[in-house]
């Protein structure tokens, strides 16, 4: 067994068995919905944070990369206006549009992606998704968080009945866009020239897994089948445009763009990665419909683990 046949095992140790965990303790109520709550504010305030703080210390500031967080970049964006403008706004719900467009904006690149990849490209394949799945964390505190919260405001009718000024820092300002301060400190350390300790590189290779297991397992508590046999038809767009759409038209742009291999093998992967853990994080944060949201994402990620990335793995390998 050759080193990424043995790597797959990733898919069960750090995604697949964290969610059977969250769900376990939801069904047998061990834990409570605010222990939960903590444990994601845990995560989006500290681990996002280190990580974020650890990745941009050494990332390589090379002119060869701006490619790369426009990749990030657009794999946000584009996904978020062609969900809005087809889908989105068709729905009368404000709480179930925010959930739509945040599921729309959000795929697993971090964490499902960069085991994807670790497992076909190893450490290389790791660091570029690592590196567009940080470009999604910038979006995701500066596009999604805000977003969530304009969605609840309006739903809740708050946007007219206090200040402008209020919203805007609301929206844009709060604990948990923590991790871009994080994203700060290590872009600086990096700009001066200071080598980031080895110990540290050890402790982000273990915060890499603990953070995987940290966010799955929240989001199995979240599951409830019933919900997300209710919500599967209102998600037949969503995989639509995860599946079919999105990866058509990457695919198309990094055919004349892109000739490194591994960076095309992986931005492959990336095209296709199911509704991310962060879209329902988002939407339980910022009170928007949670079950859309996790109906997206089990049923996109049981269609990637168990379809798309066997074929993707055989075809790539």
């Amino acid at each position: 067994m050759d080193g990424a046949s043995l790597r797959i095992l990733y898919v069960f140790t750090d995604l697949i068995l964290p969610l059977m965990a969250g769900y376990f303790l939801h069904r047998r109520q061990l834990v409570s919905d605010n222990t939960i709550n903590k444990v994601i504010r845990f995560n989006v305030i500290c681990v996002y944070t280190t990580l974020s703080l650890l990745s941009f210390w050494v990332l390589p500031l090379s002119w060869n990369l701006l490619l790369v967080p426009l990749f990030g970049a657009l794999l946000v964006l584009l996904p978020g206006a062609i969900g809005y403008g087809l889908f989105a706004r068709r729905i009368d719900n404000l709480l179930d549009r925010g959930s739509f467009i945040a599921s729309a904006m959000l795929a697993n690149l971090g964490t499902l992606g960069g085991v994807c990849a670790f497992i076909l490209y190893n450490e290389p394949g790791f660091a570029y998704a690592q590196l567009i799945g940080t470009t999604q964390n910038f979006l995701l505190c500066i596009a999604v968080f805000p977003m969530a919260q304009y969605y609840y405001l309006k739903h809740t009718d708050s946007i007219r009945k206090s200040s402008p000024g209020h919203n805007f820092r609301e929206m844009f300002f709060s604990i948990n866009q923590l991790s871009l301060l994080g994203m700060a400190v290590g872009l600086i350390l990096n700009a001066q020239g200071m080598e980031r300790p080895a110990v540290l590189g050890e402790i982000f290779q273990s915060l890499v897994h603990i953070g995987a297991w940290i966010a799955m397992l929240p989001v199995g508590f979240l599951i409830d089948f019933r919900q997300v046999r209710r919500y599967a038809k209102d998600i037949q767009t969503l995989t639509l445009l995860r599946f079919v759409v999105t990866p058509l038209i990457f695919n198309i742009i990094t055919y004349f763009t892109v000739k490194d291999e591994i960076l095309w093998g992986t931005l492959l992967i990336l095209t296709f990665c199911p509704t991310a853990i962060n879209a329902v994080l988002a939407c339980k944060i910022y009170k928007l419909n949670v079950d859309l949201a996790v109906s997206s994402f089990v049923i996109t990620t049981a269609a990637f683990l168990l379809l798309i990335f066997p074929l993707l793995f055989f075809y790539l390998h």
